[in-house]
């Protein structure tokens, strides 16, 4: 399997990720033009770019012009938030609806749910940082690519962005991910930062795709939301989809679980699925 590692060079943590790479294994000069970069390293390959990462639509087809195969691509990133907290976040690409952050309208790019919740994982057991929050955040922004994505990111303004003991945690999560057989869900309900998904993912053998918070689902009618449940389930690969009940009122967890077994898909919780430390 090979992986594409993308770094924005306007973006500080993405470049310090790549560096703290550099930094830990050796890597080769593939090819160079006037827009990209490539260096390689076993399976992975490094692409260097000058433009913002949002705004990159098809970069996997620009290295497989390049002659590079790729399997899954990775982008490397900064994560901003109005809050400022430290976090170090993965997450699945898309857009449910508008595009004002680059991609497609009402598309979602297919997701790694095994190398995405490893990486979680990995970070988790890798930060050695107490003010740094690990989390999953919910699809969003782009870019569109073909190929199965994640943003990996050092969050969340530019008094944590420049951390390069946070980049080098980074990229031997990168170094080290790998995927497992563990079913793949989608996530339904919950807010951004996802904490109940990623404390479903830190104790259960599940690994997460696409996931869909509450936000998306207000004020929306059956159809959309039938929408965007089929869309993030088939992009996903899968058919199983876990509700954060505790975010939602009675009446509509009992309306969303109908709606999910009328598409055909199943419902779990988490007394359904296998505990990580269980031999």
């Amino acid at each position: 399997m090979s992986k594409l590692l993308i770094c924005s060079e306007p973006d500080l943590p993405s470049v310090n990720m790549k560096n703290s790479l550099f930094s830990i294994m050796e890597w080769e000069v593939l090819d160079s033009d006037n827009y990209s970069r490539f260096y390689q390293h076993e399976d992975m390959v490094v692409l260097s770019t000058p433009d913002m990462h949002i705004y990159t639509d098809c970069i996997d087809e620009l290295a497989e012009k390049h002659g590079i195969k790729v399997d899954n691509v990775i982008f490397m990133s900064k994560h901003s938030s109005a809050s400022g907290e430290p976090a170090l976040t993965v997450h699945p690409i898309g857009n449910y609806h508008e595009n004002s952050l680059g991609g497609k309208i009402q598309t979602l790019v297919k997701p790694m749910p095994a190398l995405m919740t490893d990486a979680l994982r990995r970070i988790v057991r890798y930060n050695d940082m107490t003010e740094f929050q690990t989390c999953f955040e919910v699809t969003h922004h782009g870019p569109w690519l073909d190929k199965p994505t994640m943003f990996i990111e050092i969050g969340s303004d530019d008094r944590n962005w420049g951390n390069l003991h946070a980049a080098k945690i980074l990229a031997y999560v990168l170094k080290d991910v790998k995927a497992n057989d563990y079913p793949t869900i989608v996530g339904v309900g919950g807010g951004h930062y996802a904490p109940r998904f990623t404390e479903v993912a830190l104790k259960y053998k599940v690994n997460f795709g696409h996931m869909l918070p509450n936000y998306q689902l207000d004020n929306r009618d059956d159809e959309d939301i039938v929408r965007m449940i089929k869309d993030a389930c088939n992009v996903s690969d899968t058919k199983i989809v876990y509700i954060h009940k505790n975010s939602m009122k009675k009446p509509q967890e009992k309306h969303i679980t109908s709606i999910i077994e009328s598409c055909g898909f199943e419902h779990i919780s988490s007394k359904d699925m296998e505990l990580i430390n269980e031999n």
